[in-house]
């Protein structure tokens, strides 16, 4: 059967190369950037930056991996904006005013947040949108392999096959996360989508459909909620581009994150 959520102890873009960098308060000119060249993206309230990424079709899922990974089958996603990083400690502070109850990794304000569970991660996007129905939320399991992908095939995680060069995994990162950023960035310029810490995505947990899909959502209801890009300390395996995983709402994992995504004009 497939693995749901380890704890430690049971395992003992285009956007950015258009220019168009996205913030908490929308599209940012070229114009109103900093000089410095290498400055490639804009700090907005709470540090928070999004990147664009375009719409369109990709493969999805693996027929080499787990059971739930296949079948593989087209999708096609409409355009919308990712943040560029997971969200960090520093970040959810500034939003919620204090750090999460049982944050392990404490100390690193650029690390990322983890030990949130997914309705305390709907909290914290219930107050970016100032307690309404807003732009910010979770991407769905779709937006998020799309994303992961970069507009390229045929690599094994996000941003390519060499695993040392994208993520931080069971192999390089000495048993902790590390500040978001450090690795080198996927073809949408998204960093940190393979490793560091698991990413929750707004799906219930369910098996793919065989047949190409617009936009897919996963089932209405469920048990568990939908994790993706494998965490800090596991194997090659489970921070591939198609691996899945899942925990119920309420779990709290050292190894669980997040990143925003936002819906696109």
């Amino acid at each position: 059967m497939k693995r749901i959520r380890p704890t430690l102890l049971a395992l003992i873009g285009v956007g950015l190369l258009a220019g168009r960098v996205w913030s908490m308060e929308g599209y940012i000119p070229p114009d109103s950037m900093p000089n410095d060249p290498l400055v490639k993206a804009w700090k907005a309230p709470f540090g928070i930056e999004f990147v664009r990424v375009p719409g369109g079709c990709f493969q999805m899922g693996s027929n080499d991996g787990e059971a739930d990974e296949k079948p593989v089958h087209e999708v096609c996603v409409d355009g919308f904006e990712m943040g560029k990083y997971e969200v960090t400690q520093k970040q959810w502070r500034a939003v919620m005013g204090s750090d999460p109850p049982e944050l392990n990794f404490k100390g690193c304000d650029d690390c990322p947040v983890e030990r949130v569970s997914w309705l305390q991660v709907q909290e914290f996007i219930g107050k970016l949108n100032g307690g309404r129905s807003g732009p910010y939320r979770l991407p769905s399991e779709a937006e998020w392999e799309y994303a992961c992908r970069g507009g390229r095939s045929g690599e094994t995680y996000c941003g390519g096959n060499d695993i040392d060069r994208v993520a931080w995994h069971g192999g390089n990162s000495e048993g902790k996360t590390h500040p978001v950023g450090r690795k080198a960035a996927n073809g949408f310029g998204l960093h940190d989508m393979s490793g560091n810490v698991w990413e929750r995505v707004s799906d219930w947990y369910g098996y793919y459909a065989n047949s190409p899909r617009n936009n897919p959502k996963g089932p209405d209801r469920g048990f568990d909620r939908v994790e993706r890009g494998g965490g800090w300390f596991l194997n090659a395996l489970s921070v591939r581009s198609a691996y899945r995983s899942r925990s119920d709402p309420g779990y709290r994992g050292l190894d669980l994150g997040f990143r925003l995504s936002r819906t696109g004009p």
